[in-house]
């Protein structure tokens, strides 16, 4: 199995001309669409954990 770098440059090449990029607007929109679901994940997440240390400090009477 002989390596031949000029034919492996021209396949990358070939298969790189393939590629089609997302423009600035569809860009611009997954990454707002992103940020937002990490806010409401992280909302989520301190809510749930307030609730769950809600409890568990009614539960064990802790600082009482």
């Amino acid at each position: 199995m002989a390596f031949n770098l000029v034919k492996f440059s021209r396949e990358v090449r070939a298969e790189a001309a393939k590629t089609t990029w997302p423009s600035r607007k569809e860009t611009l929109q997954t990454t707002g669409l992103v940020l937002a679901m990490v806010v409401l994940t992280a909302l989520f997440f301190l809510t749930v954990d307030q609730i769950i240390g809600a409890g568990m400090r009614a539960l064990f009477a802790v600082g009482s």
